[in-house]
């Protein structure tokens, strides 16, 4: 499915209405209240695509029990706006966003952050690896450089795990520390305890390899990177991290401590679709956008 910004969706909100009605309730509307089927589409003087629930009463549009609940942004906006982004590889930034679709920086932002919270999980894949499969773990930090920063004091860095399958998916995760204990919790219930963990020489994941089918690793600060005929290596986390920063620093350039998380997802999703199109792409994440709420109360909660 190969859709670009010229499509009628993306300019018509009727059509926009359609084409979101169409991924939600594809065999027919039901009530996100109840879930009842006996429900009827409103005509008159009333909010374009409004619905009526025969059984509870209640009233409910396409946007209800979504990140796009209460939003007052047009439809053909959001469906653009999750397009660009599925389409971006490196991450569209809340200022280009806000000049590309036509709104306020601070509504593109919130805007932005509720398409990253729908990616978030939106592929549906359960725990990485299994029997004979090689699941690569490793950590890196993300921040500004000292010698860029007036001061020249050393930049606040901030830790994200990844665990990335061989030819396979990724799941990576903002830790406020990187320990044996925090970096376990993470590793044990996102991989398959029949993998064969890969990992580099810390020390973080001697233990917790014990706990899998193998666990191998590579001596970096000794030089070494591939050995065993190539099967000892950590490249494949390491190009995940290359996407990573390439967007940090190409892009986003700072990324907030409180909303690490959700741009860890962002890059997950686009990772893990990565052979789709970008219309296949945006469609996964507008099915994600069900059953999700974001409100700006709670984001700017989190980033005071």
């Amino acid at each position: 499915m190969n859709i670009n910004i010229t499509a009628p969706m993306f300019h018509d909100e009727a059509k926009a209405l359609a084409h979101l009605e169409a991924s939600r309730w594809p065999d027919g509307a039901y009530c996100p209240h109840c879930g009842s089927v006996r429900v009827r589409k409103m005509e008159g003087n009333t909010q374009a695509g409004m619905f009526l629930c025969n059984d509870c009463r209640d009233k409910f549009t396409v946007r209800t029990g979504s990140v796009m609940e209460r939003s007052h942004v047009p439809l053909h906006k959001w469906l653009l706006a999750t397009h660009i982004m599925a389409a971006s590889k490196k991450g569209m930034s809340a200022l280009q966003m806000s000049r590309m679709i036509g709104v306020t920086y601070k509504t593109a932002w919130f805007l932005c952050h509720r398409i990253r919270e729908a990616m978030d999980g939106a592929d549906g894949i359960g725990p990485l690896g299994g029997p004979g499969a090689v699941v690569e773990a490793d950590e890196t930090y993300v921040g500004g450089k000292a010698r860029n920063r007036a001061t020249r004091k050393p930049a606040p860095k901030k830790a994200v795990v990844a665990l990335v399958e061989r030819d396979g998916k990724a799941r990576s995760f903002h830790v406020a520390n990187v320990n044996a204990k925090d970096v376990r919790a993470l590793v044990v219930t996102n991989i398959d305890r029949a993998s064969h963990l890969m990992t580099d020489e810390s020390p973080v994941y001697t233990r917790m390899g014990r706990e899998f089918n193998g666990h191998s690793s590579v001596n970096h600060s000794a030089g070494e990177y591939v050995t065993l005929g190539g099967f000892k290596h950590s490249n494949t986390v390491e190009n995940f991290f290359s996407i990573f920063k390439r967007g940090v620093i190409g892009t986003y350039h700072h990324m907030s401590e409180a909303h690490l998380g959700r741009y860890c997802a962002e890059f997950d999703l686009r990772y893990n679709t990565r052979e789709m199109t970008d219309g296949e792409r945006a469609a996964v994440i507008v099915k994600g956008m069900e059953g999700k709420r974001l409100t700006y109360r709670r984001i700017d909660h989190l980033a005071a």
